[in-house]
This record gives structure tokens, C-alpha cells and sequence, in this order.
């Protein structure tokens, strides 16, 4: 290990001082570190998603050994997609130099083109774990149980040649598409645009995994098939694994061609954007800022409530309309929201309408419901214009649980609301009405019940107290949310279609409700009381003592 670790050491100091810096540098710019707490530790944050990633290599290995390898290793294609493309969608600006970027080493004598490796070396390596952390252990076990003898480094070079030729392609599109966007329209313009065209982005990647179907190679073949497979690019690099294992049909040769020609269009066209970002785009990056400007004209603000809870409520929309950060973010959790929505959307195009309520209908909803009020209320933790909370807290003249009740109104109104909206759309095909109106009312019950749950303890104005990343663990509240939610979620799911269709039950239920919301707003309101607003944070302290003395 001390010989791997000098050897490491000797190969990074042959590389140029100003790389080795600026790459360090980019590599923990991952999370804005501007919004984060003076003690926050990144490395400890970013190790958790690792964790993750590795839960699931284990689960796909153990698949692999037990199970169809040839199953697993599609799948592996489809969950790369996935993690690979949510990554880049979530770096979408980390590759392209900004505002902080081009006043701080402009001046520097530091060449772009060394700023331009540095940034793509940062994001690769992000990927690379990625990629090693999914795919390392179920490569070799598919490898083992596809081959035997030199077959098995032929199974495991062809998977691993198409898998990154896989994240090439990823990579370099998104590259493509920004760096070109950027190019060719005006700086304001392409702000508003990059937003609307994240949304879209994380929407196809988690619809392409949780949606599409993962077809045998004999089904890949027939006519049904086609379209699907010739519009879905991981359906390309599937084939050419295939190929280059010996073991693609002829007749799905072109998919394997295909994706080497946009395996290499992609590259030419990253390449040729970046290039032009570098040497043309700089000038506008530092004139324009990062907020969006807002349009101008005339505006009357729409009046929710007291003047407190209608400043809360347009300051919260705003952040998360004209601050690029607060829109990926919360595009990421909106995008899950919708890949659900058009997944019952599907049904209700497959099945003949009018139909019945079905519990995956009641448990989408809920699920939607919760994705929407859990993410905007994670987002409403990460600040925006740090310097500038002093006018905040200059103004603070209200107490603390008028505060909480303009977050609640903020967290119903642009949350709960949108999600109530969705479903009762979405429900126009589902019989009996009464029905439907009961489950949406309860959905409305649920969903302002997140939101209570959201605000205990969330003592600050949404936006502007410093992020502390690591203080809840996210490998706990993923695993927790699969393990406890989900399972809870599809409880009371088959508990709501039996009151439904029972009045005195559904009396019941919605009692129930109504009864536990009231008791935790009466609670919030309470805490709330005796509580402060604050606007930075900071781990406990935890004080140790040598139990020294002499009793």
C-alpha cells in the first residue's frame, strides 16, 4: 500500500502545478461551496453517493451469479444511463468556466487551455467513480458466468469498451448541447434556457430507466421493437457489447453502427464547442451575472396572505426561478415527479377509460406528492447570496412563527398545489367520481402533512442560511426511503381503496388525518415560539472530557 500510495504521489508531481491546483480546486466545486457552512466536509457528502452506488454493485453482482447474467448486464447498461446522465445533467455547468472562474484567473497567467483540462479532468474522474463503483464487481461476475477461459476476458473487455464508449457519448452530448446553446445565443437568453432544458434532460434519463423495458435480444429483432430500439441509445451500446462479444444477430448489426457514429459526433461536437466556449464566450460570462435578470416592465405582486408570508412566498419563487443552482436542484426532484406522472399516463393511455381506481394509480400520486413537497423543502436548505443575509437580519422585526407560517405557505403553495393540480388531471379517466374527489382530498391531507413534518426543526427564512452537507446521512434516507416509506406508503394505499369504497371507514381515515395535522401544526406553532431564526450551520459541538480529576 505505501509503495501504490509513492508511486500515486510521483505520477500527480509530474503533472504542472497550475493542473494539479485548479483540478483539486474543480473537483470540490462539485456542491457550490459558497452556499456551504464554514465547517461543512464535502468529501464525507460525496462518499455517501458512492456508498450507494456501491449497495446497488453488490445487489447486481449477487443478480448476476444467481440469475440471467445477460439480464443483469443489460440492466447494468440502462442504470449507467441513469447515474451517468443524472450526474452530467447535475454538472451541468461544471465543464464551461464561470463568472468566479474567469475574474479570478483571468488576470493570473494561467492559459485557458489549462483551465479547460482542469475542468474536464474534474468532471471525468466524478464520472469514473461512477462508472467503477456500479460496474467493477457485476463486470467480472457476468464475465464468469458468460465465459470460460479466454472467453471470459472477451465478455469483459467488449462490456467495458461499450460501457465507457456508453459515457462518451452521454458525456460529450450534454457537452454538445450546452456548449452550442452558449455559442449561439444571447448570454440572457441561454440562462433561461439552460434551466428549461435540465428539466428535460433529468425527465429522459429517469423515464428511460424506470419506463422502457429491457428487451431480450431475440425481441430486439422484431418489427414491434423497432422504433424503441432505434431511438434509445442504450439499446446501441447493448448491441455493440454484443458484437464485440460474438453474439449480436445480424439483423440489429446497425445498432452497433449507429452507435459508433454517434459515439463519434458526439466527441466532434464537444470538442468543437468547448473549444469556441473558451475562446469566445469568456467576455460575456463576466458582463452577465449568474441570476437570471428579471423581465422588465411594469409588475403588481400578487398579495398570499400578510405581507410577511407574500414576501416569503415571491422570494422563494424567484430563487427558484432565477438562480441556476435552486432550478437544477429542484428540477432534479419536479423531473422524478413527472417521470411518474407519465408513467400514469401510460396506463391510463393502455387501459380502456373509464376504469376503476387502482392502488399503483393512489400510490403514484402519493409517491409524486412526496418526491415534490420532500424536494422543495431539501432545496428551501440551500442558501443563495450568502453576503447579502444582513439585510435579512436587519429586518427581522416579526417572530419566529410568523416565519413558519409563510414557509408553510410557500411550501403548499409551490409544492402541494402544483402535485393536487397533476393528480386531478391525471384522474379524469377514473371512476366513480366520489371517489376520485375522496383520494384527492386526502392526497391534499398527506401532502400538508409532509409539509408540517418538513418544517419541524426549520427555523429560517427559505434561501438563506449556509448548507451543512453530511448532517443527515444520505445513504439512510435512501435506503429508509425504500425500505420504510415505500412499504408504509403501499400500506395505506390498500387501506385508502378499502375506505373508499366504505363511507363509514373513509369518515374514519380522513378524521384520522385531519387530526394528526392539527396536532403537528399545534406543535410546530409551539416549538416555533421559543425558537430564533438562524442563518448559519454548524455541527454540535461534542466536548470530551479526561475525567481528570481527583475525586
Amino acid at each position: 500500500m505505501l509503495e501504490l500510495s509513492h508511486l500515486r504521489e510521483r505520477a500527480t508531481d509530474c503533472l504542472p502545478l497550475q493542473f494539479r491546483v485548479l483540478c483539486h480546486q474543480f473537483l470540490l466545486r462539485v456542491i457550490d461551496l459558497e452556499a456551504l457552512s464554514i465547517k461543512a466536509d464535502v468529501t464525507a457528502f460525496l462518499g455517501q453517493f458512492s456508498g450507494i452506488l456501491i449497495m446497488f454493485s453488490l445487489i447486481l453482482s449477487a443478480q448476476a451469479v444467481m440469475n440471467s447474467p445477460v439480464e443483469t448486464q443489460e440492466t447494468l447498461f440502462f442504470l449507467t444511463t441513469l447515474t451517468i446522465g443524472l450526474i452530467t445533467v447535475v454538472t451541468w455547468d461544471s465543464t464551461f468556466p464561470d463568472r468566479r472562474d474567469v475574474l479570478v484567473l483571468a488576470p493570473l497567467p494561467v492559459k485557458p487551455r489549462t483551465i479547460l483540462a482542469a475542468k474536464i479532468t474534474a468532471s471525468t474522474a466524478i464520472l469514473a467513480v461512477a462508472v467503477l463503483a456500479i460496474n467493477a464487481l457485476p463486470s467480472l461476475a457476468i464475465s464468469v458466468s458468460l465465459g470460460a477461459g479466454y472467453g471470459i476476458l472477451r465478455s469483459f473487455a467488449s462490456f467495458w469498451i461499450a460501457l465507457l464508449a456508453l459515457v462518451l457519448f452521454l458525456y460529450t452530448s450534454v457537452l454538445t448541447l450546452q456548449g452550442f446553446s452558449a455559442l449561439l445565443l444571447p448570454r440572457r437568453i441561454f440562462l433561461r434556457l439552460s434551466a428549461l432544458l435540465q428539466i428535460p434532460a433529468f425527465a429522459y434519463f429517469l423515464c428511460s430507466f424506470f419506463m422502457l423495458p429491457a428487451l431480450p435480444v431475440v425481441a430486439m429483432a422484431l418489427p414491434i421493437a423497432h422504433n424503441l430500439v432505434a431511438f434509445t441509445p442504450t439499446f446501441w451500446f447493448y448491441a455493440l457489447c454484443l458484437r464485440l462479444n460474438g453474439v449480436l444477430p445480424a439483423s440489429l448489426t446497425w445498432l452497433a453502427t449507429r452507435a459508433e457514429i454517434a459515439v463519434a459526433l458526439s466527441t466532434i461536437g464537444a470538442a468543437t464547442s468547448l473549444l469556441l466556449c473558451y475562446l469566445h464566450t469568456l467576455r460575456k460570462t463576466v458582463e452577465e451575472p449568474d441570476l437570471v435578470p428579471a423581465a422588465r416592465g411594469a409588475h403588481r405582486a400578487l398579495r398570499f396572505g400578510s405581507p410577511l408570508t407574500t414576501a416569503v412566498l415571491l422570494f422563494s419563487l424567484r430563487a427558484l426561478t432565477r438562480s441556476r443552482q435552486h432550478r437544477l436542484a429542484i428540477a432534479f426532484y419536479f423531473s422524478i415527479v413527472c417521470a411518474i406522472g407519465i408513467g400514469t399516463i401510460k396506463f391510463g393511455i393502455m387501459v380502456p377509460s373509464p376504469h376503476p381506481l387502482t392502488q399503483d394509480f393512489l400510490l403514484n400520486t402519493i409517491l409524486m406528492m412526496s418526491f415534490a413537497v420532500i424536494g422543495l423543502r431539501s432545496v428551501f436548505s440551500l442558501p443563495i447570496s450568502l453576503n447579502a443575509n444582513w439585510i435579512l437580519r436587519i429586518t427581522q422585526l416579526r417572530p419566529t412563527p410568523d416565519y413558519t407560517a409563510a414557509t408553510r405557505t410557500s411550501l403548499i403553495l409551490l409544492a402541494v398545489a402544483p402535485v393536487l393540480v397533476a393528480s386531478a388531471i391525471l384522474s379524469a379517466t377514473f371512476r366513480p367520481l366520489p371517489e376520485v374527489a375522496a383520494h384527492l382530498f386526502i392526497l391534499l391531507l398527506l401532502g400538508c402533512l409532509l409539509a408540517e413534518l418538513g418544517l419541524i426543526g426549520f427555523y429560517k427564512v427559505p434561501f438563506t442560511c449556509s448548507y451543512l452537507p453530511g448532517k443527515s446521512n444520505v445513504q439512510f434516507v435512501f435506503w429508509g426511503f425504500l425500505v420504510l416509506f415505500v412499504p408504509l406508503a403501499m400500506k395505506f394505499v390498500s387501506l385508502e381503496q378499502r375506505a373508499l369504497s366504505n363511507l363509514p371507514a373513509l369518515f374514519i381515515m380522513t378524521t384520522s388525518l385531519l387530526v394528526l395535522l392539527a396536532a403537528l401544526r399545534a406543535f410546530n406553532q409551539r416549538q416555533a415560539a421559543s425558537a430564533a431564526i438562524y442563518f448559519e450551520e454548524l455541527p454540535v459541538e461534542v466536548i470530551t472530557t479526561l475525567k481528570l480529576s481527583g475525586n
